[in-house]
C-alpha cells in the first residue's frame, strides 16, 4: 500500500512538474532581443547605400571612356584602357544594382504599397528605383525593367527585357507620380539616410531627375523631351548644394572608388591628359582641388607624401592609348622619371576612403537648365544657371576635404575669364558638364553620348571589340544573363543590335 502511494505520489508530481514547466515556455523561447520585422524605412537605406558605385565597372569603363582616369595596366582592370570587352567588369554595375538596390525598393514598395501612413516612403522608394533604372538602361540599353528585380517579391526568374524607349516613358512618369505623392503633412520618415525625410529636399531631387531623364531625350524626341524639361523645371529643381544627391563613407563603409584607389590599384590608375590639359590650359581652380603628381616616383613605393605636389602648374596627365610598356615612352616623352611620375586623382582628398560619392547634383542640374534655356524650353537666362553650376561645382569640391576648398575669389576671377558664350552655348555647357560629374562615371559617360562634348580625341590603343564606332557606347551584358536569361536577351538584342561595346542606345543618336 506504500509503494502504491508512493507511485501516485511521485505521478502527481511528474504531472504538476510537466505541466509547470510547460507553463511560459512560449516566453522563455522566444528570443526577445532578435528582431522579427524591420521598419521598412531601413529597407529604403539599403538601397540608397547600394547605390554607391563599387571599384569596378564605372572606373574600368566610364570614367576612362570619358578621359578622366586611366590605367595602363591589363588583366583584371582591362576595360576602356583598351577598348576591350571584359565581362567580369560590364557586369558589375547590372549586379550591384539590381542585387543591392532594386531587389530592395520592390520589396519596400511591395510591403508598404497598402499603408497609406507610409506613403511617402513609398514615394521616396520610387525615386531611389527610377534613379536605378536610368543608370542601368543608360549603361546596357535594354534590360528587365517591368519585371526587373521581381525574383524576391515575384519569383520572377526569369525577367523580360524592355525597349528602352518605354523604359524611359516609365521612369518619366514614376518620378512624376511620386513627387506628386509626396506629402508634407504624411509620415516625416526621418529615419531615412539622404535627406533626414526632408519631403522638399525630395521633391526637388526627383523633378531634377526628370530633367535628367528629359534632357537625355533631347536628340531622339526633342519634343518630348521639352515637355518634361518644362515640366520638371516649373515644378522646382534642386536649389542649392545643399539639395545634392549624394552617399556620405566612412573608414567602415568605404567609397568604392577610394577603397581601389588606396588599396591594391592605388600605383596603376592616372588623370588622363586630355582632362587635365583642359583644367590646366583654362586656369581652373579645380585641376588643384582633385590632382596630386608623386614628382620624380620611380615606383609604386616612391610614390610617397614627401614627393607629393597639389600645385597645378606641375601635373600632367597620362596620354591615352597606352599599355604599361608604352607607358614608359610616354613618361620619357613628357619628361618624367616613370609613369609612376603622372599625375593622379589625389587618393588622400578626392578619393580617399571617406570621400563622399555624388549622383545627381545642384551643378549638374543649374548646367541642364543653362542648355534648356539656350535651346528656348525653360524661361530664365542661360548665363545665370551656367555660372551658379560651375560656381556650384567648385564649391562642392569642399566637401571632398578642406584641403580642396577653392577660395570664392578665384571661383569669381575663373568665371570673369570664362564667361557664358551664346555663340558656342552647347559644347562650352557640357564640357563644364564633363567636369561637374568628375567621379560620377555613368554620368559622365551618359552625358558625353548625349550631347556629343567634349570634342575628346578616341583611345587610340588598337582594339578588335571596337567595329563601327571610335568610342565605347555601351557596357556588354553579364554572361550570366546571356547563360541563363537567354530567350530573353537574344529578343533584346534582336531589337537593340549585338551585344557588343559599341551598338548605341536608344536615346543615343547622332
Amino acid at each position: 500500500m506504500k509503494n502504491k502511494f508512493l507511485r501516485y505520489t511521485f505521478l502527481l508530481l511528474g504531472f504538476t512538474l510537466f505541466f509547470s514547466c510547460d507553463e511560459g515556455f512560449d516566453e522563455l523561447n522566444t528570443n526577445e532581443v532578435d528582431p522579427t520585422a524591420i521598419d521598412p524605412a531601413f529597407i529604403l537605406n539599403n538601397a540608397v547605400i547600394g547605390l554607391s558605385f563599387s571599384g569596378g565597372g564605372p572606373l574600368l569603363y566610364d570614367i576612362g571612356i570619358v578621359q578622366h582616369i586611366i590605367s595602363p595596366n591589363s588583366g583584371v582592370i582591362t576595360g576602356a584602357n583598351f577598348n576591350q570587352d571584359n565581362r567580369n567588369a560590364t557586369e558589375d554595375m547590372w549586379i550591384d544594382y539590381y542585387r543591392s538596390v532594386i531587389k530592395h525598393t520592390r520589396d519596400l514598395i511591395a510591403q508598404v504599397q497598402d499603408q497609406p501612413e507610409r506613403s511617402n516612403l513609398m514615394h521616396m522608394a520610387r525615386i531611389i528605383q527610377a534613379y536605378a533604372f536610368m543608370v542601368l538602361t543608360d549603361t546596357y540599353g535594354d534590360i528587365p525593367y517591368f519585371d526587373g528585380g521581381k525574383g524576391f517579391t515575384d519569383q520572377v526568374v526569369f525577367p523580360a527585357y524592355d525597349a528602352q524607349e518605354n523604359i524611359y516613358s516609365d521612369i518619366i512618369q514614376e518620378l512624376q507620380s511620386a513627387v506628386a505623392g509626396l506629402s508634407a503633412s504624411g509620415s516625416t520618415e526621418a529615419s531615412e539616410v539622404l535627406y533626414g525625410g526632408d519631403i522638399d529636399k525630395w521633391k526637388r531631387l526627383g523633378n531634377s531627375l526628370a530633367l535628367r531623364a528629359g534632357m537625355r531625350m533631347s536628340k531622339v524626341n526633342p519634343g518630348q523631351a521639352q515637355q518634361v524639361v518644362a515640366a520638371a523645371f516649373q515644378a522646382g529643381t534642386m536649389q542649392s548644394n545643399e539639395d545634392n544627391f549624394v552617399i556620405r563613407h566612412d573608414n567602415n563603409y568605404q567609397n568604392g572608388f577610394g577603397a581601389t584607389l588606396n588599396g591594391t590599384e592605388a600605383n596603376n590608375f592616372y588623370l588622363v591628359a586630355a582632362f587635365v590639359d583642359y583644367l590646366k590650359d583654362n586656369d581652373d581652380p579645380r585641376l588643384g582641388a582633385i590632382a596630386v603628381r608623386y614628382v620624380g616616383a620611380t615606383s609604386g613605393p616612391e610614390q610617397t607624401a614627401a614627393r607629393a605636389s597639389i600645385d597645378p602648374s606641375v601635373q600632367i596627365g597620362m596620354p591615352m592609348g597606352n599599355d604599361n610598356n608604352s607607358a614608359v615612352t610616354a613618361a620619357a616623352n613628357a619628361g618624367l622619371a616613370s609613369f609612376y611620375d603622372f599625375s593622379q586623382a589625389d587618393r588622400t582628398r578626392v578619393v580617399k576612403v571617406s570621400a563622399p560619392m555624388y549622383l545627381a547634383t545642384y551643378a549638374q542640374t543649374q548646367l541642364l537648365l543653362a542648355e534648356a534655356a539656350n535651346r528656348g524650353w525653360i524661361s530664365g537666362d542661360a548665363a545665370t544657371f551656367y555660372n551658379n553650376g560651375v560656381r556650384a561645382h567648385m564649391e562642392q569640391m569642399a566637401d571632398y576635404d578642406a584641403a580642396s576648398t577653392i577660395d570664392g575669389t578665384a571661383i569669381d576671377d575663373y568665371l570673369a575669364a570664362h564667361p557664358y558664350d551664346s555663340g558656342n552655348a552647347l559644347e562650352q555647357i557640357n564640357t563644364q558638364y564633363w567636369v561637374a560629374s568628375f567621379l560620377n562615371g555613368p554620368e559622365a559617360f551618359a552625358n558625353f553620348r548625349r550631347s556629343g562634348y567634349p570634342e575628346l580625341a578616341p583611345n587610340p590603343f588598337p582594339s578588335q571589340d571596337l567595329t563601327s564606332e571610335p568610342f565605347i557606347r555601351r557596357l556588354t551584358y553579364p554572361s550570366s544573363e546571356i547563360g541563363v536569361n537567354t530567350d530573353n536577351v537574344n529578343a533584346a538584342i534582336s531589337r537593340m543590335g549585338p551585344d557588343i561595346l559599341d551598338t548605341r542606345v536608344w536615346w543615343d543618336v547622332q
